[in-house]
């Protein structure tokens, strides 16, 4: 079992519903979502190139998948969780935008976010007690080799490479995609999410994402509301 500490919308907001319907899977039931079957560049293009996020579900990362620490459990996690958020304050993203990180596809804030940002390093190290240290294989994985000496430091502290400077939020519509495809899948990217593309996103709440038998699918476990001041 793996839990993540991730920035997911609402079932009932736009962007939720957009966002199942292109990965084609909600990870709020867990239940898989039919692509409408005018969608280009064709479903099964389409479901070869969100394999990879499809599984994780729509998200933007604030504490990337970890399995918890030999002497700590669940239900503590989840109160500590709540706790959390009940003590932070909520922060809003003024605008969002379509970007292509290397050779995939999210929507990111158009601009600076400084309080996503520190609200992120602070999930980071509130959370890492629950995280068990990552394996050689876990470690490998993050292809340590083509890291910047900061990048390798934060890997081996934190279990992750792209915390504190070098973090920058993203919420992922696509995995690689082949360069021949890039600007088709780029332009109908801009038509699907032409509803949220410009406009504003609230981060009024935290989710708990659970992967219950890794590697499978991770669904919302529990989300909580930011209720601080």
């Amino acid at each position: 079992m793996r839990f993540a500490v991730y920035v997911a919308p609402p079932p009932d907001e736009p962007l939720a519903g957009l966002a199942a319907s292109w990965l084609g899977r909600d990870a709020w039931t867990g239940h898989a979502v039919e692509r409408p079957a005018a969608v280009s560049p064709g479903p099964a293009v389409v479901a070869r190139l969100t394999a990879e996020p499809r599984r994780y579900g729509f998200h933007g990362t604030m504490k990337p998948p970890f399995r918890l620490a030999a002497d700590l459990d669940a239900p503590r996690l989840r109160g500590t969780f709540a706790d959390f958020c009940e003590g932070r304050a909520p922060v809003r993203i003024a605008a969002l935008r379509l970007a292509r990180i290397g050779a995939f596809f999210a929507l990111v804030p158009d601009g600076d976010a400084p309080a996503l940002d520190a609200l992120a390093a602070d999930v980071v190290r509130a959370f890492d007690a629950f995280r068990a240290p990552a394996t050689a294989a876990e470690t490998a994985r993050r292809r340590p080799e083509r890291l910047s000496p900061r990048q390798r430091g934060y890997l081996e502290t934190w279990g992750y490479p792209y915390v504190f400077e070098e973090f920058r939020f993203h919420m992922t519509l696509t995995g690689p995609v082949p360069e021949a495809e890039q600007g088709e899948v780029e332009r109908v990217l801009q038509a699907v999410f032409a509803p949220v593309i410009g406009k504003p996103l609230a981060v009024d709440a935290l989710c708990l994402f659970v992967e219950p038998d890794p590697p499978g699918d991770f669904v919302v476990d529990m989300s909580a509301p930011l209720a601080g001041g």
